[in-house]
């Protein structure tokens, strides 16, 4: 069962959203929330798996927000669900430790799909998010490959990452096992001095690794 938290100021889509999973099969909406005051309080309470979370919240931002429940809960993956689709916005999102980005727009059964895709080690995004994600990456990989002193086989998978990759599916690109691809990773993660997935696509974008 993937235990999915809501966060989402628009009381309407909230409710929507809390149905949607909860009649979808192996999930359940443990918590939705309108704000962002209480987050640290109400997640330890209704543990998570994954949050979908709007940028645009009242008091404190979204972005804030992934940073905060990171910082408390680095297990707990965070998919961004905005209406904002500009570079500033996507590259803050997962400096802050977002694992995935999906526009509004996505529907309903897209939706679901990506949340399980998210809880399966997976970084969805909507497709034209995907589109500048990589057009940013393909300027500066030669680059992060030879600062940060990787081989070509782990420049390969943090290729893969940023394009959304699951560790099954980079497993199966390269025919190896999974095992073997957690042990590229954790050279990855150590050569590029970051802790995350997130962080990870950050530092190769050139935009930075940790806040």
């Amino acid at each position: 069962m993937i235990k999915i938290a809501i966060v989402e100021d628009n009381d309407a889509l909230r409710s929507s959203l809390e149905g949607l999973f909860n009649r979808s099969e192996g999930m359940r909406c443990v918590v939705a929330l309108p704000h962002l005051l209480n987050v640290v309080s109400e997640l330890a309470r209704a543990r998570p798996d994954v949050i979908l979370m709007d940028i645009g919240l009242p008091n404190i931002s979204g972005i804030e927000g992934v940073y905060t429940v990171k910082t408390h809960y680095p297990e707990v993956q965070v998919l961004m669900f905005t209406v904002f689709e500009d570079d500033e916005h996507i590259f803050d999102a997962i400096r802050a430790g977002a694992s995935g980005y999906l526009l509004k727009k996505t529907p309903p059964e897209d939706i679901v799909l990506a949340l399980r895709d998210l809880f399966h080690g997976g970084a969805p995004m909507t497709a034209s998010i995907a589109r500048r994600v990589l057009q940013s990456f393909r300027t500066a990989p030669s680059t992060v490959a030879s600062d940060h002193r990787l081989t070509a086989r782990e420049n390969e998978i943090l290729y893969s990452l940023v394009d959304g990759l699951s560790y099954k599916k980079i497993a199966d690109k390269y025919c190896v096992s999974i095992s073997t691809i957690r042990t590229h990773i954790c050279n990855i993660y150590h050569k590029l001095h970051v802790n995350s997935k997130a962080e990870a696509v950050a530092k190769a974008l050139g935009r930075g690794g940790k806040r």
